[in-house]
């Protein structure tokens, strides 16, 4: 396809999932191409063990998005699509929950900023106010929610109002250190991103790096995930490890789980953000 030279074309981002079957793309690009559009981007992947289809492309048009959805709605009977249509590079609204780390909540801001990462962070919300003045270097309104077993249900509930209340499509949990009740992960499906420290073999509760230490492992690492009711059981978006050894004192694995924990968590949040990745089940397929 020859590209558009209209100054008042968009460019989208349309992913999908469906039944795999012959066609699909065919008719995808037949449409784009009837509305004017001129495709910058594609990617698909045929899962053969689910049976289904997932696509992505970017696509340049001046075709409206009425008119846009309205074809990609006819389409969706014809193949049971379901799909997602939305301005490329759009920032999305993020909510950002911390305790007490600053390293994952400051790396987020910072390339918020520097607008190297499209989202928009509309608000932090904490269980204790360690990270509040982080927070207002960046400009970015804090919320205190304190959480015991006694007012866990109210905090939650002040949380989805917030989320209500700023428009929130995404929630990040950027070293958040308390558990999700079942509900609220169920609210929010597909919206949470969690990181957490995981090492080969895991460890668990407190100072986990002081126990990778004292076994004496050789990779330290972390895991970006969506949150679902299963704790720290949801698609996984992105990991990343680091090679550690004997040398390596307790502060150096720290350090260093940090900087993992803080790469890992950018890349998921960039991927969803660009609409790179869909659900497949338990699973997630991420078009880099």
């Amino acid at each position: 396809m020859s590209p558009t030279t209209d100054t008042d074309a968009t460019a989208w981002v349309l992913t999908l999932s469906c039944p795999d079957r012959p066609g699909i793309v065919a008719a995808v690009a037949g449409l784009l191409a009837e509305h004017g559009g001129n495709i910058t981007e594609s990617q698909q992947f045929g899962d053969a063990d689910s049976g289904l289809f997932f696509m992505r492309v970017q696509v340049t048009a001046a075709a409206s998005r009425e008119s846009l959805e309205t074809a990609l709605a006819a389409l969706a009977e014809r193949f049971d699509l379901t799909w997602e249509l939305d301005v490329a590079g759009r920032p999305v609204r993020t909510l950002v929950m911390v305790s007490t780390a600053a390293h994952c909540l400051n790396d987020l801001a910072f390339r918020q900023r520097s607008e190297s990462l499209p989202i928009d962070i509309v608000a932090v919300v904490s269980n204790h106010e360690v990270l509040r003045p982080l927070a207002e270097f960046y400009d970015i309104a804090f919320h205190h929610l304190p959480v015991s077993p006694d007012t866990k249900a109210q905090a939650e509930a002040r949380l989805l109002e917030l989320v209500d209340q700023l428009d929130v499509e995404l929630v990040v949990l950027a070293r958040y250190m308390q558990v999700l009740s079942d509900d609220l992960c169920r609210r929010l499906p597909g919206r949470v991103i969690n990181i957490h420290h995981s090492f080969l073999p895991s460890f668990k509760g407190a100072r986990p790096y002081a126990q990778a230490h004292a076994r004496g492992v050789k990779l330290i690492g972390a895991t970006a995930h969506y949150v679902t009711a299963a704790l720290d059981e949801g698609p996984i978006i992105e990991q990343d490890v680091e090679r550690v050894d004997h040398n390596r004192t307790i502060t150096d694995m720290v350090r260093l789980g940090q900087d993992v924990e803080r790469r890992a968590l950018a890349r998921a949040v960039r991927w969803h953000a660009e609409h790179r990745v869909l659900l497949d089940g338990g699973r997630t397929i991420v078009f880099r």
